[in-house]
């Protein structure tokens, strides 16, 4: 990892690419909605379906990221938005924005690369998850930041859930992701295939979470090689996901397929509450509970 930290303009650069792809996701997700068949709904109030409400988040005095770019520390300011979506397609979406910035505490500087020489961070990131309607379409789940202590470095990934395993999206998925690895390192892919695989496990279930991506933390090989890996790693998403879901789009499904669906759902959070780091770090050390909480799906089933 480059010891460096960020220069100004490059954390200006990483936000206004993590904000851009924020909207460009929002408006193929929207065009999703608009492309279903049959007649609108209409949300409680009266409100539309298949349209994304912007809520902006100012943090004050609240805590910084942790391992995974999430909170996790003592702070001073900055803030994100949430935009969030409800409709015929995506039962439930969001796609988050944050850029932080302070002190960590000393409970964490020692946790952080670079932070105990110097306890000052900035952060930024997008965070997307996707919870579909039709148990047919898959769950997807993207975030990547880019973090700066006295060190600079990237992290995130992205990972699919379907209800049941389709070969042909799984293949897709993994194809575009694959892609994006090559093009920058030959060796990405298989390391953070294998990092996705074995983060996102159920130890209690012994049972991975979905069919997987990549996952990568920590990552400098120069500023400028990882925040163009980054970005591959967005644009892969926002081509593969949209044309995954249009391939199911318009197909029927049983009560028994929507049960199916909604016991599945009850993996992903136990996976969420139980074992990812950014949504544990989020909730001990009193960060924007919404914005955490906004990955999990919004009915779910236990038998």
């Amino acid at each position: 990892m480059d010891t460096a930290a960020g220069t100004d303009a490059q954390k200006d650069e990483a936000r206004q690419w993590f904000e851009a792809l924020r909207d460009r996701f929002c408006a193929a997700f929207e065009a999703l909605e608009d492309e279903l068949s049959g007649e609108p709904l209409k949300l409680a109030g009266g409100r539309p379906a298949g349209r994304f409400e912007r809520t902006a988040w100012t943090r004050d005095g609240a805590d910084g990221p942790g391992p995974d770019g999430d909170s996790g520390g003592g702070g001073e300011g900055g803030g994100g938005a949430m935009s969030l979506m409800r409709g015929r397609v995506f039962e439930k979406v969001g796609v988050n924005v944050s850029t932080v910035y302070g002190e960590f505490s000393e409970e964490f500087r020692n946790q952080i690369p670079g932070a105990s020489e110097d306890p000052r961070f900035w952060a930024s990131g997008i965070s997307l998850v996707a919870h579909m309607r039709s148990p047919k379409i898959p769950a997807v789940h993207m975030n990547t930041r880019h973090i700066v202590t006295t060190k600079s470095w990237f992290g995130g990934g992205a990972d699919l859930t379907p209800t049941a395993p389709d070969d042909a999206d799984t293949a897709a998925f993994h194809a575009a992701l694959k892609a994006a690895c090559d093009a920058h390192d030959p060796a990405y892919y298989e390391r953070f295939k294998d990092w996705c695989d074995r983060y996102f496990f159920l130890p209690h279930r012994g049972e991975a979470r979905g069919v997987g991506g990549i996952f990568y933390d920590r990552l400098n090989d120069g500023w400028a090689h990882t925040f163009s890996f980054t970005r591959a790693v967005g644009e892969a998403l926002l081509e593969v996901y949209p044309a995954i879901v249009r391939r199911h789009l318009d197909e029927p499904w049983t009560e028994a397929e929507r049960e199916h669906q909604l016991v599945r759902r009850g993996r992903y959070v136990e996976f969420n509450l139980l074992y990812d780091r950014g949504t544990k770090f989020g909730l001990m050390t009193g960060g924007n509970v919404e914005a955490i909480l906004m990955s999990l799906p919004p009915e779910v089933r236990w038998p």
